[in-house]
């Protein structure tokens, strides 16, 4: 009897196409520079945060210790009134934001805003208690005395006769504004606010 031969399949290669996916798979890696889109949003956030710095106060910029370079384009900037000068100079700080490690000037001005919160609500809260006083609510008299127990309340009940007088003559508020300078003093600072919001 006459023997076959036998023809062994060769093993399965890869294609042209699943060794080009391969071949991006393996390149599409963490270090692959961004996309032109991320750059965008990139750009526009360091330009973003360029124009919170021209908003500072000029004390509060200072403590930044910037680069000389970024720190005049952003002082120029506050006294340029072209609006496409003012566009192109914003756009010059955005671009100088990418030379510096903008992490920490983010961080201070996210705490910065969240002290201005802090100080507004605690000074509504302020406005609140010399609103009451104003209205000679019995029970804000009796808060504030078991709150306070080493606050004269005889000075405070003067000037509010004052201030609704002021009101009710249609005359500046000025002991209301005075009401409004001895609560913040007998209710504490924004700074203590502060700290007892992160107590």
């Amino acid at each position: 009897m006459a023997l076959q031969p036998c023809i062994l399949a060769a093993p399965d290669r890869p294609t042209l196409r699943a060794s080009m996916d391969s071949m991006r798979k393996l390149d599409a890696d963490p270090a692959e520079p961004p996309s032109r889109s991320a750059r965008k949003r990139e750009a526009l956030d360091l330009q973003a945060l360029g124009e919170a710095l021209v908003e500072l106060p000029p004390a509060e910029l200072d403590a930044f210790e910037l680069p000389e370079t970024l720190h005049d384009a952003i002082v120029a900037a506050r006294g340029i009134t072209s609006h496409g000068a003012s566009v192109r100079q914003r756009q010059f700080i955005g671009k100088l934001m990418r030379k510096i490690d903008a992490q920490p000037i983010r961080a201070a001005l996210a705490r910065r805003r969240e002290s201005d919160r802090v100080r507004i609500r605690h000074e509504r809260h302020i406005e609140q208690w010399r609103d009451r006083l104003l209205a000679d609510d019995p029970a804000a008299w009796t808060e504030l005395a078991a709150a306070h127990p080493q606050t004269a309340l005889d000075g405070l009940r003067s000037l509010a006769r004052q201030a609704r007088a002021e009101r009710d003559a249609s005359r500046p508020p000025a002991a209301a504004r005075k009401l409004f300078r001895q609560l913040r003093q007998i209710l504490g600072d924004a700074a203590g606010a502060a700290r007892a919001d992160t107590a």
